[in-house]
């Protein structure tokens, strides 16, 4: 159960890095929201992982260690899941202001570059025109 856990920590961080590298405002977004999974299950890793064992007390069965699980990750992770999601509608709205002012969904906001008249091989390309210099 461990290594089936920490391959599903390992798999959603790296999904989520390349995620953010990408230059668009909802790969970015989910490449967040993957991160925060991420997050989540090795914060919910480290409360031991064990089936079968309750997080509060119960009548008639010993308080210790051997039967109960602790309540602390459990409540860690269910806070740290409201904010992103709370965190995530906040950055969507974000993006959908940027993009629509922008006319864009880079995130730095910059205009797709226009085709180059020149090609490689130094002459001029079909079907782009030059702009004249000058032209007043």
């Amino acid at each position: 159960m461990e290594i089936a856990l920490a391959s599903a920590i390992g798999i959603l961080t790296a999904a989520g890095v390349y995620l953010l590298l990408r230059a668009r405002s909802f790969d970015v977004i989910l490449g967040l929201t993957l991160l925060s999974y991420a997050t989540n299950l090795l914060i919910f890793s480290g409360g031991r992982l064990s089936v079968g064992r309750a997080p509060v007390l119960r009548d008639g069965v010993p308080a210790t260690l051997e039967h109960y699980i602790d309540p602390l990750p459990q409540a860690l992770v269910l806070t740290a899941i409201v904010i992103a999601f709370a965190m995530t509608a906040v950055t969507i709205v974000v993006a959908m202001r940027s993009r629509s002012d922008n006319h864009s969904d880079h995130v730095d906001a910059k205009p797709e570059a226009a085709p180059s008249p020149i090609s490689p091989d130094g002459g001029l390309r079909d079907g782009v025109e030059v702009e004249e210099e000058g032209g007043g």
